[in-house]
């Protein structure tokens, strides 16, 4: 080692903790008068959204939050939830945000499991929270967010904070997030400064996003963070606005009234736009830059929002990740594709990020990678600054996930000849029948073109003969009919025999509040109906 360059070490000069707070601070100063939020009436300023953080911020601390505290917030997409995300940390404290969704006894748990100390919650919601507080052990401080008794607006009443925004250590926790429980009770994953910062630059990089774009608040914020979006937006000095619901009619309301520019959401959401009388008629001019996850989107869906003017890239990612790590970027060569190919293609989960490391699929015997044959299934590994720090309170999962060097996803993929990374299931979801492998996610791509069916999901049922087989559980359209030898059918022409469903049950399909599919509720439901 040369003397001259070790003797050069770190100083206040040129070693700042990296946090995504200091997009904020930023943008008080660069985009002062651009408009960061619009809700309903409500339009206020990049300078004065920085200024009401400070204010919450020190609000906070006045009632006792101070470094490593979790706050909880309980509220959906709203512009108040959206100051926490920089309020919180700058006091110090750890944002958790709670779906919404939930029952009662699974936020007690999360609230008793995140040692929360404070809890904000909106005026709608209270009650939900009141009947978890009862079931809790922990008693957190409530504050209400608006209503009569608007706890939040107190907090503004206080002086700015005057102390540094930035945290001692870019390795300390920003975020509690509690992932989505399709497999059983949510595990806390704990996320840093330093990743919240790299994922919002990344982002930025990724999706080309140009200054001022206007972002519509789509995925929810309990979702990790919703994507990191929301500490994108003051980089750029983007507009964040947040329509009255999630409905398609909503959605294209607000898309046409702010000149909304890019959004995010799960595939589930996109159909329902796709299918909705409120429509565009013609494609939306200009074309929206729209994110998606949660689901790997059925190519057919891809094809109708083409068709309406949006311009699709399909992310991948898990709440022990921040969320996207992996983008289906569009190559050239794909523009003189078929559409129905080029559909195909983009459904992909594609190739890393900017500020990711490393994505392999690897075989979970060797840890080998696996060829780039498109065939050789294996599991996705993660490595790089936006892998969480870990699992709150439990270690032995923490080191379970990294075993080897790198995040293990427990999702199977196969990687294509082109290098790009496409999701065959998550490895419990593999449908292993006569030992031939079978892609749940491969058959209901094809269910999905069905003109009958709205959703669809595929899990294993016991077969004396061959082990398992696939049983399709499919969510008709309003007003829509099909059999279940209809379906068969279908999926039989377009399918190898053993792929295609042995039986299909019709039902409403069970999701999260992002759209993912709850399949261990149909794995149970299958189960109880061969007890």
């Amino acid at each position: 080692m040369q003397e001259n360059f070790s003797a050069l070490d770190r100083a206040a000069a040129n070693y700042v903790p990296l946090s995504p707070v200091s997009f904020l601070e930023r943008a008080a100063e660069v985009h002062a008068d651009v408009v960061a939020v619009v809700h309903g009436d409500t339009r206020r300023s990049w300078a004065n959204t920085a200024d009401r953080v400070a204010r919450v911020a020190q609000g906070l601390a006045d009632r006792g939050i101070a470094k490593g505290d979790t706050v909880s917030a309980l509220a959906p997409n709203m512009p108040e939830l959206f100051e926490l995300h920089f309020a919180v940390p700058v006091s110090g404290g750890v944002l958790s945000t709670i779906n919404t969704r939930l029952e009662a006894e699974t936020i007690a748990h999360i609230l008793d499991h995140s040692d929360s100390r404070v809890v904000l919650v909106s005026e709608d919601l209270r009650p939900l929270l009141e009947e978890a507080l009862a079931l809790a052990e922990n008693a957190p401080r409530v504050l209400q967010i608006g209503g009569a008794a608007d706890d939040y607006a107190a907090l503004l009443q206080a002086d700015p904070w005057q102390g540094s925004w930035l945290p001692d250590d870019e390795w300390d926790a920003i975020t509690l997030n509690y992932t989505s429980g399709t497999s059983g009770r949510p595990k806390g994953v704990v996320y840093h400064h330093r990743g919240a910062y790299l994922m919002a630059l990344g982002t930025v990089a990724a999706w080309q996003v140009a200054h001022h774009p206007v972002y519509m608040s789509v995925v929810p914020m309990f979702h990790c963070n919703a994507w990191g979006h929301l500490w994108k937006a003051p980089i750029v000095g983007g507009t964040l606005v947040f329509p009255a619901s999630n409905s398609p009619e909503d959605l294209f309301e607000t898309i046409r009234r702010e000149k909304v520019t890019h959004f995010g959401a799960a595939p589930v959401v996109l159909q329902m736009m796709a299918e909705s009388d409120a429509a565009p008629d013609e494609p939306l001019e200009p074309r929206l830059q729209v994110t998606t996850a949660g689901a790997p989107p059925p190519p057919s869906v891809l094809e109708k929002t083409d068709a309406m003017g949006m311009d699709v890239m399909h992310v991948y990612g898990l709440t022990e990740t921040y969320g996207h790590i992996l983008q289906c970027l569009p190559q050239p060569v794909w523009d003189h594709l078929e559409p129905e190919e080029t559909a195909e293609r983009r459904a992909r989960q594609g190739v890393r990020f900017p500020m990711v490391e490393a994505v392999d699929v690897v075989d979970r015997e060797t840890g080998q990678k696996v060829p780039k044959d498109g065939e050789t299934q294996g599991e996705i590994s993660i490595r790089g600054n936006t892998v969480m720090k870990g699992y709150y309170k439990d270690q032995a999962a923490t080191d379970e996930a990294f075993e080897g060097g790198m995040f293990r996803s427990g999702d199977a993929a196969v990687v294509q000849p082109d290098g790009y990374v496409q999701i065959r299931d998550r490895l419990k979801d593999v449908i292993i029948s006569g030992g031939e492998n079978i892609s749940s996610v491969e058959v209901e791509a094809v269910l999905y073109r069905h003109p009958a069916v709205a959703a669809a999901a595929v899990v294993a049922r016991s077969d004396p003969k061959w082990g398992e087989v696939p049983c399709a559980v499919v969510e008709l359209r309003d007003g829509e009919e099909a059999g279940e030898d209809e379906i068969i059918a279908f999926c039989r022409e377009r399918l190898a025999g053993f792929k295609t469903p042995k039986s299909v049950l019709f039902r409403e399909i069970p999701k999260t509040a992002v759209g993912k599919i709850q399949k261990f509720q149909l794995r149970n439901m299958v189960r109880s109906l061969d007890a």
